[in-house]
């Protein structure tokens, strides 16, 4: 079986030259005509020697996703369906602005973590993604973009892997896929404009800080253990004392000074104002020198299976003022694609569930009353 190049970073395509007896130059040129002139053809390559590309024809190829679906939103949002194979596919949007372009990347078909909130958890879980299967994604909107939008410059500046998965729960891809998009010889990414969204994974969060430190979020979307326990069961095995101190240690090496808290405001569960009061205090009671961190409140995206309901727009805002109000820097997130369901918390592709994971959460959609409760008694 000869070898996909979209699973090297610069590092690992050099050893596989050394391999072919070719010197890391050869692995230089290779790595930009695959990444930043998205070549899919060894002949393509005009610099490259008709030895070199007879080589690598017989021992490796340059193989993307298949797209089985493109969905344009009325506000220019773009969201793909990527066939990952055996019945699974993951979802990738494109989110333009006036001063960035973000793509927003999947890590995992499915997802194990079970967020309530979260469509992709109602999938279910069915495996990680190859480092090949988060570049390609990359790989393909980036150089779609450029044929779509007429433009020979980069189109995409900034990634957030907040699609479909845990991003840490996939660490070994991860790494090679984060370098590859660092990389000046491939999409040149600053640390700052690079995220990697978590929700909680206290090793792998140290691990990160440092193997790759790039920009953090971490979805936290409650103010106390108790409340969290229901909303995102990771919280379980990491409360959220040891979250804001893994937090406090990634700050010693992140690009940004500060960590963005997601935080998805459902209706009567977790957006009163003792809510907001409690984040301040917990942020506060932690902040030994940091967490110095920003909130992004998100409007919640239904879905049907979640049973949960958006928070008014007027009480996101006042959710919001108290916040602003202690000198949290707090923003709220303007809702993009919804109408082709590609907004946070949406995606949710095609899953074939090995876990038992979206079943388990079907079953907990009984547990909505007793949560709110749970909310007011906190």
């Amino acid at each position: 079986m000869t070898a996909n190049l979209l699973d090297f970073d610069l590092d690992g395509l050099a050893a596989f030259c050394e391999q072919l007896g070719e010197k890391r130059f050869r692995a230089t040129q290779l790595f930009r005509w695959i990444h930043q002139k998205g070549a899919s053809s060894f002949d393509q390559m005009s610099d490259l020697a008709k030895s070199l590309r007879e080589k690598l024809a017989k021992t490796a190829h340059i193989q993307g996703l298949d797209v089985i679906s493109q969905q344009i939103s009325a506000d220019g949002t773009i969201k793909w369906l990527f066939d990952v194979g055996d019945g699974n596919a993951v979802e990738s949007v494109y989110i333009p602005e006036d001063d960035r372009g973000t793509l927003c990347v999947s890590s995992q078909a499915g997802c194990a973590v079970g967020c309530r909130f979260c469509s992709t958890g109602h999938q279910g879980f069915s495996r990680n993604l190859t480092t090949g299967e988060i570049v390609a994604q990359l790989w393909f909107a980036e150089h779609f973009l450029r044929q779509h939008l007429k433009r020979s410059d980069r189109v995409i500046t900034n990634v957030v892997m907040m699609g479909m998965g845990e991003p840490l729960q996939n660490y070994n891809a991860l790494i090679p896929a984060l370098r590859v998009m660092l990389d000046d010889h491939g999409y040149g990414l600053s640390r700052r404009r690079l995220t990697v969204s978590t929700s909680g994974v206290v090793p792998m969060m140290d691990r990160l800080a440092q193997d790759c430190p790039v920009a953090l979020a971490v979805s936290l979307h409650a103010p106390n253990d108790t409340l969290r326990d229901n909303l995102v069961p990771l919280n379980r095995k990491y409360p959220i004392a040891e979250l804001l101190d893994a937090c406090n240690r990634y700050l010693q090496h992140a690009p940004r000074d500060f960590i963005t808290f997601e935080y998805c405001m459902l209706d009567g569960v977790n957006d009163e104002p003792e809510h907001a009061r409690q984040l301040i205090a917990l942020v506060r009671q932690h902040a030994t020198g940091g967490v110095w961190c920003k909130f992004n409140l998100i409007p919640f995206n239904p879905f049907p299976e979640s049973g949960l309901r958006r928070s008014p727009n007027e009480r996101v805002q006042a959710f919001a003022k108290i916040l602003l109000d202690a000198g949290i820097v707090t923003t709220v997130r303007k809702t993009r694609g919804d109408d082709i369901d590609a907004a946070c918390g949406q995606l949710a592709g095609d899953v074939k569930d090995r876990t038992g994971v979206g079943e388990r959460m079907a079953r907990q959609r009984q547990l909505l009353q007793p949560l709110k409760r749970l909310s007011k008694e906190t």
